[in-house]
């Protein structure tokens, strides 16, 4: 999942933060990929509208 993508969502840094329950500085250090864990939050949260990717170690097999 790309960052750009959970913001886009969710509206804002400001309200992707506050449903993480973490600071919008921490949104702001992400890659341009959503962390796997958070990612993972993220897709349940979204009742799967935004699908957490497979770890990468996974796909390369």
């Amino acid at each position: 999942m790309k960052t750009k993508d959970a913001i886009s969502h969710f509206g804002s840094k400001s309200q992707l933060a506050k449903v993480l329950g973490v600071s919008k500085g921490a949104i702001s250090q992400w890659p341009d990929d959503v962390p796997e864990l958070r990612a993972y939050q993220i897709e349940r949260l979204t009742k799967g509208k935004l699908k957490a990717d497979l770890p990468r170690l996974q796909q390369a097999s």
